[in-house]
Order: C-alpha cells, then sequence, then structure tokens
C-alpha cells in the first residue's frame, strides 16, 4: 500500500542544494500544471473518479487538492518571505476533499495551478540565496527554510502526479 500512496517514496530534503537543483525545481514548479493536463487529458469521467488506491483519493480530487495546496503554499512562501518565522497554516486536506467544488470539473483546478505556478515561478526566479534562508513553521514539519519549501514544494506535485501515472499504467489506461 505504501508503494501505491508514494510510488515516488516519501519526501527526503537535497541536504546542500546547489544553484542547479533550485533552477530545477522552479523549472519543474513551473511544468507541473502542463504536465499534470497531459497526464490527465483524455480520461473518462469515470477514470477521473477512481482512486488512485484502495482508500485513496480520486483522480479529480488529486488534482482539485493540488489547487488548494498551491493556494495555500502561495500564502506559505509570502509569508515567510515578509514575516519573521511566521506559523504556516495548515488546513485540513482531508475533508476539504469531501466538500462539494471537489466534484466540479478538473478544468477549474487546472486553470487556478496555471495562475498560480506561473506568479509562483516568477517570484521564485527572483529570489535571493538570503530570502531562501527565512523561515516558516510548518504545523507538520517544523521549522523549515524556504529552500526546503521549495523543494518539498515541487516534490509535492511530482509526488501526485506519479500517483495518477501509477493507476493509469496498472489500469491499462
Amino acid at each position: 500500500m505504501e508503494d501505491l500512496r508514494y510510488p515516488l517514496g516519501k519526501f527526503e530534503a537535497v541536504a546542500n542544494p546547489t544553484s542547479e537543483h533550485r533552477k530545477q525545481w522552479i523549472e519543474e514548479i513551473a511544468q507541473m500544471p502542463e504536465v499534470l493536463r497531459s497526464t490527465i487529458k483524455g480520461l473518462t469521467e469515470e477514470q477521473l473518479n477512481t482512486p488512485y488506491r484502495p482508500g485513496g483519493w480520486t483522480v479529480r480530487q488529486v488534482v482539485h487538492h493540488l489547487a488548494d495546496n498551491d493556494m495555500n503554499a502561495t500564502l506559505r512562501f509570502k509569508r515567510g518571505l515578509t514575516e519573521d518565522a511566521p506559523t504556516a497554516s495548515s488546513y485540513r486536506e482531508n475533508l476539504w476533499a469531501e466538500l462539494a467544488d471537489y466534484n466540479m470539473p478538473v478544468e477549474h483546478s487546472l486553470h487556478m495551478l496555471e495562475g498560480l505556478r506561473g506568479r509562483l515561478t516568477a517570484l521564485f526566479r527572483s529570489l535571493s540565496l538570503s530570502e531562501l534562508d527565512k523561515t516558516v513553521v510548518s504545523p507538520s514539519y517544523g521549522t523549515m527554510t524556504l529552500y526546503e519549501a521549495l523543494q518539498r514544494f515541487a516534490w509535492h506535485g511530482r509526488h501526485h502526479i506519479a500517483q495518477i501515472t501509477s493507476l493509469k499504467k496498472r489500469q491499462g489506461w
């Protein structure tokens, strides 16, 4: 079950990231909406409503979750840049995934992802290393630098796309 939940494995931060790592993560963040759109292209309503693993979210819920996560990440990064070690808000993602808006067409969340990621990419490309050394306090992960948060953010998109890709492969879609 862990392989289905974490097809790429759990997040592991790069201890001493280089400028090449940073460029790679930012580019991955920028391209994620297009990769996601391509990954779900042609899926039927039934396929979008299929859980990526037993007891897991449907593909549709994963897409909407990614948009919700990006909204929260935007606030986390902006607060981290403009406040002293703010406590990042958390949200009850499992409960959010059961709200009525998670039944909407995925196109709404794809548009949100394109807009949010476009803005975040521009912001990330402008940041100095000293700005990335600023911290936020996560209720789940404790104090982390924005550099670690950037890594985690890039991984998060890759992680959920891998869940969908893994499902498609297992189902022969």
